[in-house]
């Protein structure tokens, strides 16, 4: 046989010789495509891979990837916006060229580093923007080891499509109860030890990261729009629709970020519970679940002080004296007599919901707590098994 010239075996048996290169991109060629279709998010989720391999930057990753997948970026941030350069302003061969050295380079680095432990049988399931040279580059490398990786056809396009149909067109099936109630009346407690007790519970609060007030923001940032769907939809996909699911009544925000369409119209069918607490239980809640705003004194008066506009001059600066001398109880219940109990009060009347019951509570403390969880899901699932639907 000529030098430069090796036998190829096809899949289908057949054998080829010729040219080292020529003969390797003809056996490629030949190879069927080894994609995955996913046609709504539960699929995503029960992919069956043993892992999700994101190939994309590292910026594309953090505003949005398939619930656990992992991030091996075939081409970093710069890189990427590099090649997009030469694309635009050169040619397209040489930001092929220089693409793909990138990308080969670092996916060396990714089966040398991350995936040195990884055994014969393992099978990935690999996906980019829109399932095409990123990450089939990177799974021909990966079964040119011997592995069982597969892309996702339509890459992550395909999964935010999934996304958006269940948030934004699909109405949700699940019948929804609201927890209403006043500031300070420990409606995310009550929701963890609701959830403690086998209830279907959506804590939009702490999938956004956000308080849902005011003073709402925490150390953390809130997660990009895109990741807050995805959070919202990877819990929603893991509920029984003949069940009902507990939220608390939000605003259609949550901090600075958007209940998706479809929810926000189960949200605004859905029937209350309302949960009450004397004022003086709310002020102590209230200065230990915002411990670390009202410790963060600059921060806390940068906060407030747009309020001037709409709660008055004379009202905050009240406040801010009450700041000055470390009164925190003392701000805390003024905060809720003269801006969150009358907003509060403003938005429920508008929205005049049913009232399944009036869970009210002496005190805050985890006993009380705990007996109006169980005040709570016993409601719920007397209304549940009634049949009877709001509106």
């Amino acid at each position: 046989m000529p030098l430069g010239k090796v036998p190829v075996v096809a899949r289908n048996g057949a054998m080829f010789s010729g040219n080292f290169g020529l003969s390797v991109a003809w056996h490629l060629d030949m190879m069927p495509t080894m994609t995955q279709q996913f046609h709504d998010i539960s699929a995503f989720l029960r992919h069956g891979f043993d892992d999700v391999i994101d190939v994309r930057s590292p910026a594309e990753f953090a505003e949005d990837h398939v619930p656990g997948a992992i991030n091996l970026p075939v081409l970093d941030n710069e890189e990427r916006a590099r090649v997009g350069t030469i694309y635009v302003q050169e040619s397209r061969f040489r930001a092929r060229r220089v693409g793909a050295a990138l990308v080969f380079r670092n996916a060396a680095h990714h089966i040398e580093g991350p995936l040195a432990d990884r055994g014969r049988d393992w099978r990935p399931l690999v996906y980019c923007w829109r399932g095409g040279q990123r990450s089939g580059s990177f799974a021909w490398m990966l079964r040119q080891i011997g592995w069982q990786a597969e892309t996702v056809d339509g890459g992550y396009r395909s999964y935010r499509r999934a996304v958006n149909q269940m948030l934004h067109i699909d109405p949700l099936p699940f019948p929804a109860v609201l927890l209403g109630g006043f500031t300070g009346t420990a409606k995310t407690e009550l929701l963890h030890r609701l959830e403690g007790r086998g209830v279907q519970v959506l804590d939009l609060e702490g999938l956004a990261q956000h308080r849902g007030s005011l003073l709402g923001e925490m150390a953390a940032p809130q997660p990009s729009q895109k990741g807050f769907e995805t959070r919202i939809a990877q819990v929603l996909s893991g509920f029984d629709p003949g069940r009902p699911v507990v939220i608390e009544a939000e605003s259609s925000k949550v901090g600075e970020r958007l209940v998706p369409p479809s929810l926000w119209a189960m949200m605004r069918a859905a029937p209350w519970i309302e949960v009450t607490a004397p004022i003086e239980a709310r002020a102590a809640y209230l200065d230990r679940a915002y411990d670390d705003i009202l410790s963060n004194t600059s921060r806390l008066r940068e906060r407030l002080a747009p309020l001037k506009t709409f709660r008055g001059r004379e009202t905050v600066e009240s406040w801010f004296s009450m700041i000055d001398v470390g009164d925190r109880l003392a701000l805390t219940r003024a905060l809720m007599e003269q801006h969150y109990d009358p907003a509060y009060a403003k938005s429920r009347r508008a929205i005049n919901p049913l009232v399944l019951a009036e869970v009210a509570m002496a005190s805050l403390d985890s006993a009380a707590l705990d007996d109006a969880a169980a005040r709570i899901e016993a409601t719920v699932q007397d209304w549940s098994l009634s049949g009877v639907t709001p509106g």
